[in-house]
C-alpha cells in the first residue's frame, strides 16, 4: 500500500498495454493514402461500386468464452468451458467481408475451412452475385481497396489469378489499391463493419456455424448498417501454386504509381 503511494506521487498508475505501434512507417504511405482516395473518389464520381475487403479474425467453433459481457439476469452468467485451447479437431470459422462503402452495406462469407485466395475472391463473387449485380446493374469497373497482406495480399500470385477468373466470367475490370504494410487498421471494413460485428456478438459462446450467421446477420448500426451473412462450406486446398506461365496469362496492368500495391485486373478476350 506504501508503495503504490508513492508512486501515485511520482505520477505513476496502473496501466494496460495500447495497441499503438504500427512499425516502420514506409516511406510512400501518405502518397498511396492520397492515392487511394482519388481512385475512390472517382470510381463513386462515375456511380461504379468500391468494396472493402478483408478477412476477421478466425474464431473458435463450440461452446468457448467469447469476450465482452452482455446483459443477463443477476449471478446467472453463460457457462462455458473453462479451456479453449485451439486443438487441430476444433472447428473455425473464417469470416470473410465485404463493405460497400457508398451503400454502407456488408456481405460476409463464413468459411469453414481455410482463409486462402481463392476463398477471399469466392467470398467477392458471393457478393457480386447475391447483391453487386442488382445494386450495379450498368457497371463494368469495380474498386477493391485491401490490406497489404493475408489471403487477399499484392504479393499472392494466387489472389492475382483468382481475380482473373473473377473478371472472366463477370465481364469487370477490377482495380485493386492495398494499403501499405502495417496500416490495416486504415481499411474501412475494420472500423465500418468488422468493429460493429465484435460489439454485437460479445459475451456470446460461437457454439456452432448457424450461430455466427445469425449473429452476424443481426449486425446494424443506427447509422443503417446492413449485413448479409452466408455459410461457405466448400473446400480451399491451402499450397496451390500459381505458375509463371499462369501468371503471363493474367491481363494485369499496374499503375503508374507503386504498381505493385496498385493495379488492374482485366476480363481476357475470348
Amino acid at each position: 500500500m506504501k508503495v503504490a503511494q508513492l508512486l501515485h506521487a511520482q505520477g505513476y498508475s496502473l496501466q494496460g498495454n495500447r495497441k499503438t505501434e504500427e512499425g516502420d512507417d514506409h516511406p510512400d504511405r501518405d502518397a498511396q493514402f492520397r492515392h487511394i482516395n482519388r481512385q475512390v473518389k472517382r470510381t463513386l464520381a462515375k456511380g461504379a461500386p468500391v468494396i472493402s475487403v478483408d478477412t476477421k479474425k478466425k474464431e473458435l467453433v463450440g461452446n468457448y468464452a467469447n469476450g465482452g459481457r452482455q446483459w443477463l439476469p443477476g449471478k446467472k452468467p453463460v457457462k462455458v468451458q473453462g479451456h479453449d485451447f485451439p486443438r487441430p479437431d476444433v472447428p473455425r470459422a473464417y469470416p470473410h467481408g465485404v463493405y460497400d462503402l457508398d451503400r454502407n452495406t456488408g456481405f460476409v462469407n463464413v468459411g469453414t475451412d481455410h482463409d486462402t485466395a481463392a476463398f477471399a475472391v469466392a467470398s467477392i463473387r458471393g457478393w457480386w452475385r447475391h447483391e453487386g449485380r442488382r445494386l450495379y446493374p450498368a457497371t463494368k469497373d469495380i474498386l477493391i481497396t485491401a490490406d497489404g497482406g493475408g489471403s487477399n495480399g499484392p504479393r499472392l500470385r494466387l489472389w492475382k489469378l483468382e481475380l482473373q477468373k473473377l473478371a472472366d466470367t463477370t465481364g469487370l475490370s477490377i482495380s485493386v489499391c492495398h494499403f501499405p504494410p502495417g496500416t490495416s487498421k486504415w481499411n474501412k471494413i475494420e472500423h465500418r463493419l468488422f468493429s460493429f460485428i465484435s460489439s454485437n456478438w460479445r459475451g456470446e459462446p460461437l457454439r456452432d456455424y448457424e450461430t455466427i450467421v445469425k449473429l452476424i446477420s443481426r449486425t446494424a448500426t443506427a447509422k443503417g448498417l446492413k449485413v448479409i451473412c452466408r455459410l461457405d462450406r466448400r473446400k480451399y486446398p491451402t499450397g496451390r501454386k500459381v505458375t509463371n506461365e499462369e501468371m503471363q496469362r493474367i491481363n494485369l496492368k499496374r499503375h503508374k504509381f507503386h504498381g505493385d500495391w496498385n493495379y488492374i485486373v482485366r476480363p481476357r478476350s475470348s
